[in-house]
């Protein structure tokens, strides 16, 4: 139990598998993931999106697979990538065989979608194989027919079931690398599926509100979705479905995992909406340092309050934090305790050194 056990999440401990060289599930930290929006086959720029996409924090990319052409290009973009690759496959087998020949660490399928048992034997085998994992993608927009016919519509029921059908096929061959995922675009609907299957099956869970939209309003329903159920204890490893740059994926679900310190990468801001009373610029500042400190991975809290109302109450539970005051006569607080005034036209480059001596300190120790 921690200081403050009113933080404490007691997360459910799933089975362990692995995607490449990261662990999914049990005790290990919850992976964030996204998915490349560039023509697989255009390789440089899937390769450089890839990358740009795990330079923002990403443990994991998903890429898209829709032909041969794409599932090959797998194997040359994978020689220049340093971070797991999962391979998005829906109806045909083949596909699923040539990316995981081709250097995907998983693959993304519904085996109920792939076709016969000899076709889903013949997956399995090269999965195996390869050493390549599998997710279960289960989705409230593409369920299988007679399931739909027997409830109407998508509900939790429906995505638990086809869930349970899918890990079936999967555990009748003897295959059990996989974790699994049950989306929906309904937040409501994608909570209490997760909850239900969550309750019936130990696999890890992959957890997401699947073409959750715009960078705004789809950062919301995430944060409401994959938040309330990080918040019970579930999911294993995160998405957030953004009409939008899906390096932005990646910082909101890092910023989602750490606002419940569930992830202590990176410097976690604390800061003020900013009023009349401020001494400083807040929200400009604030926007200069999460640029300025975005190099620094070592778990740093930072406070930045532009006056003396919250201003060292918060100070007082972070790293390094900073109080407005009169005149640009700022408070500089280390370790929760006053340091010196720092004039605001020194104070960004003065909070960014601190953080990085911090960061420093902490990582020799």
């Amino acid at each position: 139990m921690s200081i403050r056990p009113l933080r404490d999440i007691k997360r459910k401990k799933t089975k362990v598998i692995n995607v490449g060289k990261i662990k999914i599930g049990g005790d290990n930290p919850i992976s964030v993931q996204s998915m490349t929006n560039t023509l697989t086959t255009d390789i440089k720029a899937t390769i450089n999106q890839i990358n740009e996409i795990q330079n923002e924090g990403a443990d994991l990319v998903r890429v898209s697979c829709p032909d041969e052409s794409s599932s090959k290009a797998l194997k040359e973009i994978t020689k220049y990538v340093d971070v797991p690759i999962i391979a998005d496959i829906h109806f045909h087998y083949k596909r699923a065989i040539e990316a995981a020949e081709n250097g995907a660490s998983c693959l993304r399928i519904n085996p109920g979608n792939i076709g016969n048992e000899k076709k889903i034997r013949d997956v399995l085998l090269a999965a195996k194989d390869n050493e390549c994992s599998i997710r279960i993608g289960v989705n409230a927009g593409s369920l299988e027919k007679d399931i739909l016919d027997k409830y109407k519509e998508p509900c939790p029921e429906a995505l638990v079931e086809s869930a349970l059908r899918n890990i079936k096929i999967l555990e009748d061959q003897d295959f059990f690398n996989f974790k699994i995922s049950v989306k929906s675009s309904d937040v409501f609907l994608s909570i209490k599926a997760y909850r239900q299957l969550s309750e019936v099956t130990n696999y890890p869970l992959h957890l997401g509100i699947t073409e959750a939209g715009s960078f705004v309003s789809g950062s919301i329903k995430s944060s409401i979705g994959v938040g309330t159920l990080l918040l019970d204890g579930i999911g294993d490893t995160i998405r957030i479905s953004l009409s939008d740059d899906p390096v932005k994926e990646v910082k909101i679900g890092n910023e989602i995992l750490k606002s419940l310190n569930l992830r202590t990468k990176g410097v976690k801001i604390i800061s003020c909406p900013s009023c009349a009373r401020q001494g400083f610029q807040v929200i400009d500042t604030v926007k200069i340092l999460e640029e300025k400190l975005s190099h620094i991975k070592t778990p740093i809290t930072l406070s930045i309050i532009g006056c003396v109302v919250n201003g060292p109450g918060e100070a007082a539970m972070t790293d390094i934090g900073i109080t407005g005051g009169k005149n640009g006569n700022n408070m500089l607080y280390l370790s929760g305790i006053q340091s010196e005034k720092v004039l605001t036209d020194e104070l960004i480059s003065r909070v960014v050194k601190e953080v990085e001596k911090k960061a420093s300190e902490l990582e020799n120790n």
